[in-house]
């Protein structure tokens, strides 16, 4: 992955202002995954949200919780989606070294530390992501990465 991917992760504007439901997306690879999970953030927030707001009005002044729970349930659904509504594969950035470097295969240190969770239900999914929100949102997370090593596992290789 190149320098700009390897620093991609989501990351909302402020909380509490006209735009906090937005992503922050920088020119360059990782922007055509953002703005798809920016699509799904925003039919959360508008039509899937229990809220008192009507409208547009969803859509303003959401806190940093709420951001975190829309990134949840508009990753839980797309993964859900690549999964044929049938299972979601989450991959989280262990301690542990999970694969052990050949010499087919250049380490990156990043890589061989990922686990793969595996859901057959997608609530069980969007509570999983999150209560790991900060490996999707957090500086350094590699989030990005990790949300599209995730859709390649629950897709799975062979379709």
């Amino acid at each position: 992955f190149s320098c700009e991917w390897a620093k991609a992760y989501f990351r909302f504007r402020e909380p509490y202002s006209d735009l906090a439901y937005a992503l922050e997306a920088e020119k360059g690879g990782p922007r055509a995954i953002l703005m798809a999970v920016q699509a799904h953030i925003i039919k959360y927030l508008l039509f899937v949200r229990n809220t008192e707001y009507t409208h547009l009005e969803r859509l303003c002044g959401i806190s940093r919780r709420e951001q975190g729970e829309a990134l949840a349930a508009a990753l839980a659904d797309t993964l859900w989606a690549a999964g044929e509504g049938g299972r979601a594969v989450i991959c989280l950035v262990t301690a542990a070294i999970h694969i052990m470097p050949s010499k087919d295969y250049k380490a990156d240190n990043f890589t061989e530390r990922i686990q793969l969770f595996e859901f057959s239900e997608k609530a069980a999914a969007q509570e999983f992501i999150f209560d790991h929100i900060n490996c999707f949102k957090g500086e350094g997370s590699h989030g990005v990465i990790l949300f599209l090593y995730s859709l390649l596992f629950s897709r799975t290789l062979e379709r």
